[in-house]
């Protein structure tokens, strides 16, 4: 059987964003956080084979559309990467809002904003159109905070390293410049990969976060290794390793909601305060603090971000069951 899938295919800031607009499965639950647990259980086969080679690659990444279950929403994102099935992903947010209106796939409630319902809750966006284009899209997302602060593990090779874990969507593991880990400058990608495998699973061995209102959003999946700015419109730096290889070429969504939240923790950000992240590649998102609220007795941040995407193509992809590689593959 052939199962064939309409997507449109661009990126976010330099990361890849896939949005898969047909063919998609359907799924049952009452929510897209059960739509989420439907598809991993079922037909992570999708995901495997739009992200993996031959039909994807390392750094892929994407979202498939789907009608809100929610009645306060005009669409639903399901978030698919190389590293699985996330509850929020912000570049890909940014992405799949600018192809979404650009393309007339959904007619929002309110010129200008759309109610985006994702696995991890309900997140706006609000959009600028110049000449039937998405100039900027900022969105608005989740609740975010500060799990724990100046945790440690050995890494082979390396020695102690030093980090948080903070919550913007998905939990990170934040590593600033320390004693046996110079900073950005000090490392090529590929090195950094190599490192970001040994320190991921070393976390892991240690520690798993679990989300304070959700048991099944847990663990690390994402390392974010900081530094300061290049360019002179940014405040920070970033580098978040994802997948089993990848880098993140955009300065990070959920990532930069997580490094908002651990500043505000320490003192550094406040209520109101904007905050411009660099990627590895030099690209910027203008971030904010929009508000303050608790998760329980936890003090939050609820943060926004602007970006942009653009569209490079149309695609649509064959998934064969007579091909040996349906499902993908990736290489260790």
């Amino acid at each position: 059987m052939r199962h064939t899938f309409s997507c449109i295919d661009g990126h976010t800031c330099g990361n890849p964003c896939r949005v898969v607009t047909g063919g998609a499965p359907e799924l049952n639950g009452e929510s897209l956080a059960d739509f989420r647990q439907d598809f991993l259980q079922n037909h992570d086969w999708v995901r495997q084979g739009l992200m993996f080679e031959p039909r994807g690659h390392d750094v892929m990444s994407g979202v498939i559309l789907y009608p809100p279950k929610r009645s306060d929403c005009d669409i639903g994102y399901l978030f698919i990467e190389t590293s699985g099935c996330l509850p929020m992903c912000g570049h890909d947010t940014i992405g799949a809002t600018t192809y979404a209106i650009e393309e007339g796939l959904v007619s929002p409630h309110v010129p200008g904003k759309l109610a985006i319902e994702t696995p991890a809750g309900r997140v706006d966006a609000e959009y600028s159109v110049k000449e039937g284009h998405v100039e900027e899209v900022r969105i608005f997302n989740v609740a975010s905070y500060l799990h724990v602060s100046d945790l440690a593990v050995e890494v082979e090779g390396i020695g102690k390293l030093t980090f948080d874990i903070a919550y913007g969507g998905n939990f990170y593991a934040i590593i600033e410049p320390q004693e046996n880990w110079a900073g950005l400058d000090a490392q090529s990608p590929s090195e950094l990969v190599g490192l970001s495998q040994k320190v991921r699973k070393a976390i892991q061995e240690v520690t798993e976060p679990v989300h304070l209102e959700d048991p099944r959003i847990k663990g690390v999946s994402h390392v974010m290794w900081c530094d300061s700015p290049r360019s002179e419109q940014a405040d920070a730096r970033n580098a978040v390793f994802y997948g089993d290889k990848a880098i993140d070429r955009s300065p990070c969504g959920t990532g930069s909601s997580a490094r908002m939240a651990q500043l505000f923790a320490r003192g550094t950000l406040k209520c109101g305060d904007h905050f411009v992240h660099e990627s590895i590649i030099g690209t910027l998102y203008n971030c904010k603090v929009e508000s303050v609220g608790k998760i329980g007795e936890i003090l939050c941040i609820y943060p926004s971000i602007g970006g942009w995407s653009r569209i490079t193509g149309h695609n649509t992809i064959y998934i064969d069951d007579r091909d040996p590689f349906a499902h993908g593959f990736q290489l260790s």
